[in-house]
């Protein structure tokens, strides 16, 4: 994600794992004046980080999504034509890890590698959920400060207008 944001008045910029905290503009002048910005950069930066933001959420749900437990199997007998398997009691059975890689357990083993995926899973969403949210409130914060920086740059256009005439 681009951009480190310079630091402003407001209270100090938080992060989350590496996810870059937004900061709540209090004094738009004053944020403006520290990053050095004109009121259209501010927002382009700001714009910006929002779109980065709002990837990142969307990567989440996605990757939350792939995180399913399926307790019905089915396989592909060919192409397009699948069909579903009711497993009897057996001794062994073969899991498919992935990169053309599939290794034959006993079930105790198989069953404890499958908890143990599953725990790691539910670890994972937790994480990921946390993270989510912490994302959903950057995402609020920045929504925020690009109103404030708008309607401030709207307030003085309207104070320069306004200026001339009572001269």
């Amino acid at each position: 994600m681009a951009t480190e944001s310079p630091s402003s008045s407001s209270a100090a910029v938080t992060e989350r794992r590496g996810i870059p905290g937004a900061q709540f503009v209090e004094d738009v002048q004053t944020y403006l004046t520290q990053l050095d910005l004109d009121v259209n950069s501010a927002l382009a930066f700001l714009q910006e980080r929002l779109q980065n933001t709002v990837a990142l959420c969307l990567v989440i749900a996605i990757t939350i999504g792939i995180v399913e437990v399926e307790l019905i199997t089915d396989f592909e007998v060919s192409e397009g034509i699948y069909s579903r398997a009711s497993i009897d009691d057996t001794e062994s059975v073969c899991l498919w890890l992935g990169a053309n890689v599939m290794l034959e357990y006993s079930c105790e083993e198989a069953t404890a590698l499958l908890r143990k995926n599953l725990d790691n899973a539910r670890a994972s969403l937790e994480v990921l959920l946390a993270d989510l949210q912490f994302l959903r409130d950057q995402v609020t914060i920045t929504q925020v400060t690009i109103a404030r920086v708008y309607n401030w740059d709207v307030h003085q256009r309207r104070l320069r207008q306004s200026s001339p005439k009572d001269s």
